[in-house]
């Protein structure tokens, strides 16, 4: 499936599909029900400098067409992955890519430093953890600390940086343009939107956590959006994601502007959805008589910017 390679800030990929960092574990759980090696890269779950229990309580709640969590970054911390789960990982013909989360600007560039090894091709910034310097305000609401941690991680790693940028703001465009002009490689979106549910038998919120993330293909068109906005303002490549469970789902992605897609929740209903999307792709590639995926790249953009 030559037509379906791309190239993602030096990252060469197979496929442009993903998985979502926090929904595949890290690929280990899963290596014996899929090929690891027809995913376009593997991105592993979010990690932190120490080991993380993660949130108590009730951390997942179904919802209509999605569902919300609050999982709490739960994660052995990078020295278990760098000692244990990297060298497993080796085996498999698949680019790394570790998403990296921290409290504060300092966290990130010890992550990066650790994490700038041979068997990691990128890291994923997570920028929607909270930075406890700002009172705990998410690094990925405010430009300038977004752009702070895009800066001072990318001085520490040799590694492709992709910043993840959160839905929960004013303007996505803005956030975008920070965070290019702070040096990120790549640009990943939506993170999950912020959600909640209340258990009416129990007269409480349903979540141990009272807020969780929302995802499944109810944020989809909110993400196709976002992505559509981005893809006018940045340069970089950007990878969406938000509800992707079909090929027509992640073309939708594709034609808004980005270079490549990441499964989430899709995983939980089907393990394989990712391989079965990236198929899905190449068939209607062959159907459409289209020679190449990056043909497909910003088409709607550039047909609604030309009034078509």
């Amino acid at each position: 499936m030559n037509k379906l390679s791309v190239n993602i800030a030096g990252i060469e990929m197979k496929t442009p599909v993903m998985t979502a960092s926090g929904t595949f574990g890290f690929g280990l759980e899963l290596a014996k029900y899929v090929d690891l090696s027809k995913l376009g890269a593997l991105v592993v779950k979010g990690t932190t400098l120490e080991p993380r229990a993660g949130n108590k309580g009730r951390r997942i709640a179904e919802t209509p067409a999605g569902m919300l969590n609050c999982i709490g970054l739960e994660n052995p911390g990078v020295r278990v992955f760098i000692d244990e789960t990297a060298p497993l990982l080796k085996q498999y013909d698949v680019p790394v890519i570790v998403n990296i989360s921290g409290n504060t600007a300092e966290e990130y560039v010890e992550l990066a430093k650790l994490l700038n090894i041979q068997e990691v091709a990128g890291l994923e910034i997570n920028i929607s953890c909270p930075n406890v310097k700002a009172g705990g305000m998410a690094f990925g609401t405010s430009p300038k600390a977004a752009a702070e941690i895009v800066e001072k991680a990318k001085k520490a790693t040799s590694k492709p940086i992709i910043t993840k940028l959160s839905p929960n703001v004013t303007d996505i465009v803005e956030i975008a343009k920070a965070v290019e002009s702070a040096g990120t490689d790549a640009i990943s979106l939506i993170n999950t939107p912020l959600g909640m549910k209340i258990d009416i038998k129990k007269k409480k919120p349903a979540l141990g956590n009272v807020f969780g993330g929302l995802s499944g293909p109810a944020i989809r068109p909110i993400a196709v959006r976002m992505v559509y906005q981005v893809a006018g303002a940045v340069k970089v490549p950007i990878i969406g994601m938000g509800g992707i469970t079909t090929a027509e789902d992640a073309l939708e992605f594709i034609m808004a502007g980005a270079s490549a897609v990441s499964v989430g929740a899709g995983t939980f209903i089907d393990p394989l959805t990712a391989i079965k999307v990236a198929e899905g792709i190449d068939a209607y590639l062959e159907k459409e008589k289209i020679d190449n995926i990056k043909q497909l790249k910003g088409i709607a953009y550039v047909s609604a910017q030309k009034g078509g």
